[in-house]
């Protein structure tokens, strides 16, 4: 999903940047007015999860892969508000460290990766926590249909844009059954991501868990909880391990979006990165031979950028709260947003 320069017109990069914008700045107000320090530490590992995650694209279809996008996963582990932030740390740092994702399309790009797939991915979770049992077990499969959704509702919202802003004269119906048919393919491979994710960090820290603040103990099963060090430098590790050695077996076919580009012939509206030529473009470390070690360079860098950015902003937030004599907001359901 992450679209390059020129694939929507001017005028659409121009008004999606403007909703993004307006959507990260009354994010940031609401997250200084729920921010909890406990949950900086997992911010954190979310974004750098986030960013692990998206260097290892899984095949999907014959000659089309996947990614996670992580919205509805950090949603569910934050709530929307910080949800959204992170993925759009993760956005910015990919478009400008590694030259994934055009910089004039960053506002399409924040919106559909970051804003459609954390709020809609959060009310599918809502809905589905309604039906399911409240249990763990209704946590984590609420997860996973959240989580297919959000992918939907992401190519829904390309497709909504190509109608006002399309840069080929391809049909909106056509782009839409495009990408709706390949990103619900796209969307069971982050439904399992997101699902053993949130049943990961449930059986260690269920305290953490935003969309699980309702349940008490006895509906947790009574799991076992480890020290926030441990389950820091165990989720550290685990983003560590998917930037170095998970993402060496990501395939190379195009994924979801440039697929439907190639097969509708409007591939050629996306206009070369300008920051192309960049240390860590196409997270390739430049200098370095060889290509393994190269993009496990490349990928640590990218978890310490996104680590220093995401931890700035929110320590910045928490600063703000303060300064204001604001009290952090404990008492939350799943079902406020």
């Amino acid at each position: 999903m992450h679209a390059p320069d020129g694939f929507l017109t001017a005028g659409t990069a121009v008004a999606t940047g403007a909703i993004s914008t307006g959507a990260v700045a009354v994010a940031l107000r609401q997250t200084r007015d729920r921010l909890r320090d406990k949950q900086i530490p997992l911010a954190g590992i979310a974004a750098a999860f986030v960013f692990a995650a998206q260097m290892f694209n899984f095949p999907v279809a014959a000659g089309t892969t996947g990614h996670l996008l992580g919205g509805a996963l950090a949603a569910i582990l934050l709530g929307p508000w910080m949800g959204a932030l992170v993925v759009t740390v993760v956005v910015l740092v990919q478009a400008l460290g590694f030259a994934d994702g055009g910089l004039t399309a960053l506002g399409y790009n924040v919106l559909n990766m970051a804003v459609v797939t954390s709020f809609g991915g959060y009310g599918v979770f809502v809905l589905m926590r309604r039906i399911l049992p409240a249990n763990g077990s209704g946590v984590v499969a609420a997860s996973g249909v959240a989580a297919l959704a959000s992918v939907v509702l992401s190519s829904m919202a390309f497709s909504l844009e190509w109608l006002f802003g399309a840069s080929a004269p391809v049909p909106f119906d056509t782009v839409f059954g495009a990408m709706v048919g390949v990103h619900l393919l796209i969307g069971v491979g982050e439904a399992v991501l997101t699902a053993l994710a949130v049943g990961a960090v449930l059986a260690a820290r269920p305290d953490l868990v935003h969309g699980a603040q309702d349940l008490d103990r006895s509906q947790l099963a009574d799991r076992p909880k480890v020290s926030m060090k441990a389950f820091a430098v165990a989720g550290l590790l685990v983003a560590v391990l998917f930037a170095t050695v998970v993402s060496q077996f990501a395939a190379s076919d195009p994924d979801g979006l440039e697929r439907v580009a190639e097969d509708l012939e409007f591939v050629e509206q996306g206009e070369e990165h300008s920051l192309a030529g960049g240390i860590f473009a196409d997270y390739a470390t430049a200098g370095i031979d060889n290509e393994q070690l190269s993009l496990a360079v490349a990928g640590v860098t990218g978890l310490v950028l996104v680590l220093l950015v995401g931890g700035g902003v929110l320590l910045a937030v928490r600063g703000g709260r303060r300064a204001r004599g604001g009290t952090p907001d404990v008492g939350r359901t799943p079902t406020e947003v």
